[in-house]
């Protein structure tokens, strides 16, 4: 079995003056960001580059729809390098921008137009979570369909992943938080996943530890402290990235989708939904597998003992960063309970298939009770 394999050039700057002075950002580029980010990183610089901001195609999550509007925009302008500079919307949204979009990026998604790279594609992330700029997954919510849908194939890796601390510094304490949650769960599942090597462990495992050492401090000093810390979440993230996109995901990501699509929750929040309950029935149903070496890593961060509720005590540890809510406050009725856990079942099979046990309808059916 192949162990490890990381297809994008990494690369490290403290700001992004200096990642612009290695990589000469000009007219043979385009620049997908957002104004915000803009604003502060690039304007500054006089950069004289192809500029797109993808907020007026579109707020929240990718989609289709999106992704269709922005192509017809590119085609106004010569280039053979994009740049994604953003979240994770504009990463994935640049890794389909990348190929050779057809006329409906729906086609790509369904398998009914084969993917073909056409531009150089570089990856500068601004959150601290998704690991995206260094996996080839692509996700996007297919408006007609109204489900979310994942590419992830060879032409859809970033040819250079480039990680700048400096420019996470505007993310809001809220989302820092959601997408920090979201790298630490690539991490654990990852971990736990069958697919997990020698290798993705140890990216695994000291994504969990730097995480979760970060977090401590963060709930001793408060959230200001983040800023002394960002180079630690921004390594860990993409270390979880590195694991996860060898090793996959698992339930809590298969799981959370059904509310992401459904009430349009943010990608990090709803994976923190779901996260510790879904834990929970792993150590009731299997609690001496490789589980044990993941609890007593959590524990010694948590300062409890292995044996005790090791799950409940994360989700309190995690509630004084950012508080969890129930799914009805999303929106979420009864009914969908039973709606949910069939639909997790039919369409996401490829990351059930990463579980560390697996999960019967039942039990399925009971986390998402449990969280309603």
């Amino acid at each position: 079995m192949e162990a490890l394999r990381v297809v994008p050039k990494i690369f490290y700057f403290d700001t992004f003056k200096e990642f612009n002075e290695e990589f000469k950002i000009g007219k043979n580029d385009l620049v997908i960001t957002n104004e915000f980010i803009y604003e502060p990183y690039m304007k500054p610089l006089g950069i004289d580059t192809n500029l797109i901001f993808q907020e007026k195609f579109g707020t929240g999550e990718p989609s289709d729809e999106m992704i269709d509007s922005m192509t017809k925009e590119m085609k106004k302008y010569n280039f053979d390098r994009i740049i994604a500079f953003g979240g994770g919307t504009i990463v994935d949204i640049c890794k389909i921008l990348a190929l050779d979009v057809p006329e409906k990026s729906i086609d790509l998604f369904e398998g009914e137009v084969a993917p073909k790279k056409v531009k150089e594609l570089v990856v500068v992330p601004t959150t601290c979570g998704t690991g995206s700029e260094v996996t080839n997954v692509a996700i996007a919510e297919l408006k007609s369909k109204h489900t979310k849908k994942g590419l992830a194939v060879e032409e859809t890796y970033a040819d250079y992943a480039v990680l700048i601390p400096e420019s996470v510094k505007g993310l809001p304490y809220k989302f820092f938080v959601t997408s920090s949650v979201d790298a630490l769960i690539h991490a654990i599942e990852s971990y736990l996943s069958p697919k997990a090597s020698p290798f993705t462990e140890i990216y695994s495992l000291q994504a969990i530890k730097m995480i979760m050492d970060g977090y401590k401090k963060i709930v001793a000093k408060g959230e200001e402290e983040r800023f002394n810390h960002l180079k630690d979440f921004v390594l860990a993230s993409n270390y979880a990235g590195i694991a996860f996109g060898n090793a996959g995901c698992a339930a809590v990501h298969a799981l959370s989708y059904s509310i992401g699509a459904a009430f349009h929750v943010a990608h990090g929040e709803a994976n923190y939904q779901f996260f510790t309950e879904v834990f929970k029935m792993y150590s009731r149903k299997n609690p001496n597998g490789k589980i044990t070496q993941c609890t007593k890593i959590l524990a010694d961060a948590l300062e409890c003992d292995p044996n005790c509720d090791v799950y409940g005590e994360l989700e309190k540890f995690l509630n004084k960063l950012i508080a969890k809510k129930s799914l009805r406050e999303y929106g979420m009725v009864e009914s969908q309970i039973d709606e949910f856990t069939d639909s997790t079942i039919a369409n996401q099979q490829r990351l059930l298939a990463n579980n560390y046990v697996e999960l019967s309808r039942e039990e399925i059916r009971e986390i998402f009770a449990n969280l309603y």
